[in-house]
């Protein structure tokens, strides 16, 4: 997962405006719990699904990441294994696993990402759920000459650009978020091999697991061609 822990100090304290929607969506497939999120980063959804009781583990490569989210309420009770999401040792059954905001695309090739699909499938519960939020990557293959500069964010002291290329034979993008200031340019890497939905299915089927939902978005949207997002829930 290269550059995960330089791109993740962007994003620890990043939030989107659909955690309240991410988090009522989680508790319901948890039933209960517990749960376990992969790539747990600073808590962003496991805080909040915690404190409506849900008892949730993590899983993050990123030391310093987990530990922003120590700092936090609630945080220092959350169990956090340090390692690859494919692989790392775990313990006991989830009603739930999920993982969020692309992280999934953070496995470097399609045979981790198969790895991780059969490592969930030997830890759910019976009748358990696994949950991965998605982009849809069509945007990617609108790009002209597979590759994009934007303007994150412009002001007296600093600029943030985010800088993309696009490699359709490999599914892969590699992406930097740079920020130029008076102090000097920093930038935070982070490579991703992204899958498309029907090839999550088929993931999904190699572990034993079969798609049971796809939506366009954690309050349950239709999932169209035009969706830019996909919430897809695997299970037994």
């Amino acid at each position: 997962m290269q550059g995960y822990d330089e791109a993740s100090k962007l994003y620890r304290d990043v939030t989107r405006g659909d955690e309240e929607a991410a988090v009522r969506f989680l508790e319901q497939q948890a039933a209960g719990g517990p749960a376990l999120e992969l790539g747990i980063g600073a808590g962003r959804i496991a805080l909040p699904l915690a404190a409506r009781g849900i008892r949730v583990d993590g899983i993050d490569i990123s030391p310093s990441t987990v530990a922003q989210m120590r700092t936090k309420p609630g945080g220092a009770s959350i169990s956090v294994v340090i390692g690859d999401m494919a692989e790392a040792p775990i313990e006991g059954a989830y009603r739930l696993i999920y993982v969020v905001w692309n992280s999934f695309f953070n496995l470097p090739s399609q045979e981790a990402q198969v790895r991780c699909f059969k490592h969930v499938a030997s830890r759910l519960a019976s009748g358990g759920k696994f949950v991965v939020e998605a982009y849809m990557p069509s945007f990617l293959y609108r790009l002209r000459n597979d590759q994009y500069v934007d303007a994150e964010g412009i002001s007296l002291n600093e600029v943030r650009l985010d800088v993309l290329r696009h490699d359709a034979a490999k599914q892969r993008l590699e992406e930097s978020h740079v920020s130029i200031t008076k102090a000097g340019i920093e930038l935070s890497p982070v490579v991703q091999r992204y899958a498309w939905p029907s090839e999550l299915d088929l993931m999904a089927q190699l572990a034993g697991l079969r798609t049971h939902e796809r939506w366009g978005g954690w309050n349950r949207e239709p999932f169209q061609s035009s969706s830019e997002t996909h919430i897809s829930v695997f299970g037994p």
